[in-house]
This record gives structure tokens, sequence and C-alpha cells, in this order.
């Protein structure tokens, strides 16, 4: 009978904690699910060194040494790896510099150098293919701003530019990975805002060369047969046969004589 009792009163006690709130709340605790963990953030681009880009390929040292001169390296370099724009630059080779004669950079001053830099870029990152759109935009300003623009053409498929003084071309790409685009031009881009727009004509072009009329005469005499007279024959040959009649006439009157003279005999 006292097992019985025990056995009810247990049994009552645990009907009494099952219904209670925290008995419950544990309950609803363990069937909550998880929270989703949340994705990894993108990794960070990696930092481009502009400074060594343009020491291993080129030679651009002329170039870089401008850059360097102006702390405009440190701008380019900021622009390229501290903003989500990217930067496009045009790099001469130091072959365009030295063939530079006129006019001279010698004689600019430091601001004029500084803004001849920050000419040679832009505050963008351009693949080549984006520059077929930028071909119908009219001037685009370049990172020295203002009046320093640059006009672009797309003739099938290779890019031109034009600032005024300079029309050149992008022969090819040196680096093109977002944030940032090296590309090779031929000669260095000089603005108007710097030189002024008294911009000396292209020399023309050297003209073909021409025959002169003596030489083309004796050419054509060399190439042309003999005279020939009317009767078709030419004159060294009509000599000849002049000479062989005469014989002949002379012949016959000596034979004519002859035979007057057998008469009479």
């Amino acid at each position: 009978m006292e097992r019985i009792t025990m056995t009810l009163f247990l049994a009552t006690t645990l009907l009494m904690l099952s219904g209670s709130p925290l008995v419950n709340a544990q309950k609803k605790k363990s069937h909550v699910a998880s929270p989703t963990p949340s994705p990894a953030p993108a990794p960070a681009p990696e930092y481009v060194n502009i400074t060594e880009l343009l020491s291993v390929a080129g030679p651009f040292h002329t170039f870089l040494n401008y850059l360097q001169s102006t702390k405009v390296i440190e701008t380019f370099q900021n622009q390229a790896n501290d903003t989500e724009e990217g930067i496009t630059l045009f790099v001469p080779k130091d072959g365009a510099f030295s063939s530079l004669k006129k006019p001279s950079l010698t004689n600019l001053t430091k601001d004029q150098l500084k803004q001849l830099c920050l000419f040679h870029a832009l505050p963008h990152y351009y693949s080549l293919s984006e520059f077929r759109n930028l071909s119908h935009a009219g001037p685009v300003n370049t990172f020295a701003g203002g009046d320093y623009t640059l006009n672009f053409t797309d003739v099938s498929g290779t890019i031109h530019m034009t600032s005024g003084w300079s029309i050149t071309k992008i022969s090819s790409s040196v680096f093109s990975t977002r944030p940032v685009a090296l590309y090779q031009v031929d000669k260095v881009l000089l603005p108007e805002a710097i030189f002024g727009t008294d911009i000396p004509p292209m020399p023309a072009p050297a003209p073909a060369p021409v025959i002169a009329p003596a030489a083309a005469d004796a050419d054509a005499d060399a190439d042309s047969p003999a005279d020939v007279t009317k009767a078709g024959k030419s004159p060294a040959s009509s000599t000849p046969l002049d000479a062989s009649a005469s014989s002949q006439v002379m012949g016959n009157l000596v034979l004519a004589l002859a035979g007057v003279l057998v008469m009479f005999l």
C-alpha cells in the first residue's frame, strides 16, 4: 500500500513539473534553431605598386623619374589603392622623351611639370574595350583637371588620342587589372594649357620621286627600233644596194659597145 502511494506521489510531482513555465521555456530553447553564420567578407584587392610596375617594364625610367621628383607617384598610388575608381595611366617610353626636341621640357616650372605628369592619367580604371565609348564622349578630363583634356578615337580597334600638340596611340597594354591600367603610348602628351595653342603645322609628306625627262628620253631611244626608210629598209642597208645597181648598168654598157664593134669588124 505504501509503495502504491509513493508511486502516485512521484507521478503527480512529475506531471506538475512538466507543466511548469520553467520546463516549457527550457524545451522551447532546446528547439530554437541556431543562427546561420554570415558569409565571409570578400578579400580586399591586392596592393598595386605602380613604381614597381614601371621599373620592370618599358623602359619607362624617364617618366618614372618625373613622377617621383614631382611626388605625383604618391597621388597615383593613393588613387589606385584607396579609392573605388581606380586609375588609368598613359606611359611614354624613354625614346619618346629623347626624341622630343620642340617644345622642350627643360624650361618648365615645377608646377608645370607636375601638371604634365597628371595629364598622363585618368581618375578612373578603363579597359581597352571601354575606350570605344570614350571616343563618342568628347573631351575627357584627365587627373590634371580644368582644361587638361584628351580626345579619343577608335580606329579599327586601335585607340588614338590627341592633346593639341600630340597625336599618338596606345601601342600596347603594360598592365590592365582593376584597379590599375597602364598603357604604353608612342609620344609624350603635351597639353595646350602649358604649351599654348600656337601649334606648328605637321610636316608635309615627302613627294614621290620624279624621273628626269632626259633620262626618260634616253630610255625610250634605247628601247625603240632603228629608223626605217620609206621603202622599208634602213639607211645603212641602202648604200650597198645602190652600188650593186650601178655596177650592173656599167656591165650592160660594156656588152653593148662590144656588140657594136663586132658588127663593124
